[in-house]
């Protein structure tokens, strides 16, 4: 049988996503037959190999669970909070594990996804897929040709620029804007901070798709499985 990273392999068992199963490794909390192992490059042969975690065995998974959910604003996209605030698990009761594909930060709504692939988590959140996630955001002031103009192209935050945005102006109202932007990047809070580079700053923002994935009706806190055509699109 052919052999497979042990961090890959974790994921693929859906009991964390590569990265917190890469996290997991150096803490010494996995095993490989009764032995810890904390280097990374590491490989075993699934089906011959046995792999623990905090003692537990796991195993290979048939099928996977995917999930979107319109994550409400006030809650962290995280499986477990060290300061004991509203997860998105907390919304969902179901008995597997689940953990997010991406965050959307403690103020942001809409469209969030989970699953228990860590495998197909890691991919989708590789920078190389180039995946557009669209948001609605409402901002304080009537915002300028030219600002529309730069988000298109890019602007400087914390030390780099953005890519080029996907940027339309829904309405606009006597003191406020509301713009649909969509990125294909993910760093912390960039939409946010992509505003406040051209003078806005952000008052709602709420994600509607996530590549041809959209939020649909789901209300706050409402979740659904995703369909069929929905798992084959994320596998593509």
């Amino acid at each position: 049988m052919a052999e497979e990273r042990l961090q890959k392999y974790i994921a693929r068992c859906g009991t964390a996503s590569r990265r917190k199963a890469e996290e997991l490794i150096l803490q010494g909390r996995v095993k490989v037959n009764g032995k810890v192992v904390k280097e990374l490059g590491s490989k075993i042969i699934p089906g011959k190999d046995m792999v623990t975690v905090d003692d537990k065995r796991i195993y290979e998974k048939e099928k996977h669970i995917y999930i979107k959910l319109h994550k409400p604003e006030g809650y962290v996209t995280t499986v477990k909070d060290q300061f004991n605030r509203r997860t998105v698990i907390d919304l969902i009761n179901i008995k597997e594990r689940i953990f997010p594909i991406g965050r959307l930060d403690y103020n942001t709504s809409g469209l969030l996804l989970l699953t228990d692939d860590g495998d197909l988590a890691n991919k989708l959140m590789h920078p190389k897929y180039l995946i557009y996630k669209t948001y609605e955001a409402e901002i304080i002031g009537r915002i300028s040709n030219d600002s529309l103009n730069a988000l298109r192209t890019g602007v400087l935050i914390d030390g780099y620029k953005t890519a080029p945005a996907r940027v339309n102006l829904l309405k606009e109202a006597q003191n406020t804007s509301h713009v649909q932007i969509s990125i294909h990047e993910g760093k912390n809070r960039q939409v946010r901070k992509m505003f406040q580079a051209v003078g806005h700053k952000v008052i709602k923002l709420k994600r509607i798709s996530f590549g041809n994935i959209e939020l649909g009706n789901l209300k706050p806190g409402e979740w659904k499985y995703l369909t069929d055509a929905e798992i084959k699109y994320l596998k593509e």
